[in-house]
């Protein structure tokens, strides 16, 4: 017999997760299309019910964002600019009427090469907490997510939170998408950037892809040619010549491969050039 149940505190769920195979029910907005019309044969533990897992908290060393916490929630909240890419990232993923449900953690563990939230929180260096009835680890998000539709969860593990520590939100961000359209649109290609501006000078960058690996990437390669250098000259040029090694895009309906690799090298140069003139920005409004 299938089993549904809709625990009230994470406890419960995590003593359901220990006695068997659930699927877990949080937003929604993949799970039934998903399903579509087919009978439903798995256990399904609907985690709605879990007021502890849905808000954003700052601790002395972590932003901490509940797995339940919607794009929503991460549009409205008051965030330091570094997670600007991941708020301008929130507002792609559907209408807002799916991004008032949808959370965050599920974009995550739906695991999609093409997940508008993953590269803003690679750039923000954020980690995954996973719980059991027995115990919490943390894992970087990189190694959380494994590959199309694969992750590192184990059996009678959920996530309940994103974490992100303060050491990686110095900074400004920006994101950028290239779709088939403006909006309601899967990723050919996106980017998030964060860089350290200190005197006009690239301190720190950080740049995230996503849609063009199986999984998103963190380029070292373009990452060390950015640092050093002005924030207001020679990003362009610097990005055009810089190596992309980490990705490896496949062609599909959307682009072939060898459009989404000139795409995503003229939306790394935006992505950088807009985080950069957030960065001045700032400074001229110090």
């Amino acid at each position: 017999m299938i089993r549904y149940a809709k625990p009230t505190n994470v406890d419960e769920a995590l003593a359901l997760l220990g006695e068997g195979a659930w699927r877990i029910l949080a937003g929604g907005t993949d799970f039934y299309p998903a399903q579509g019309v087919k009978p439903f044969r798995d256990n399904v533990l609907d985690i709605n019910g879990l007021a502890a897992l849905r808000g954003i908290a700052e601790t002395d060393n972590h932003w901490v964002i509940g797995a339940r916490t919607t794009w929503t929630d991460i549009i409205r909240y008051p965030l330091p600019p570094a997670f600007d890419a991941l708020k301008q990232a929130a507002r792609e993923v559907g209408s807002p009427q799916i991004q008032n449900v949808a959370s965050v953690a599920g974009n995550l563990c739906n695991a999609s090469p093409a997940a508008d939230g993953v590269p803003g929180l690679l750039v923000l260096d954020a980690e995954v907490e996973l719980r059991s009835a027995l115990a919490t680890r943390h894992l970087p998000l990189q190694e959380f997510i494994l590959g199309n539709r694969r992750t590192a969860l184990l059996p009678g593990e959920m996530v309940t939170a994103i974490r992100v520590p303060k050491t990686a939100t110095a900074g400004t961000s920006a994101f950028a998408k290239l779709g088939a359209r403006r909006y309601l649109v899967i990723s050919i290609a996106m980017v998030a950037a964060r860089l350290l501006v200190v005197d006009g000078i690239i301190r720190n960058a950080a740049v995230a892809v996503g849609s063009c690996s199986v999984v998103a990437r963190r380029l070292i390669g373009v990452e060390a040619v950015l640092n050093g250098l002005s924030a207001s000259h020679e990003i362009a040029a610097a990005v055009a010549s810089a190596p992309m090694n980490e990705l490896s895009p496949i062609a599909d309906v959307r682009g072939t491969a060898e459009y989404r690799l000139d795409a995503v090298r003229e939306l790394v140069a935006r992505a950088v050039l807009a985080a950069a003139g957030h960065a001045s920005d700032d400074k001229a409004a110090a």
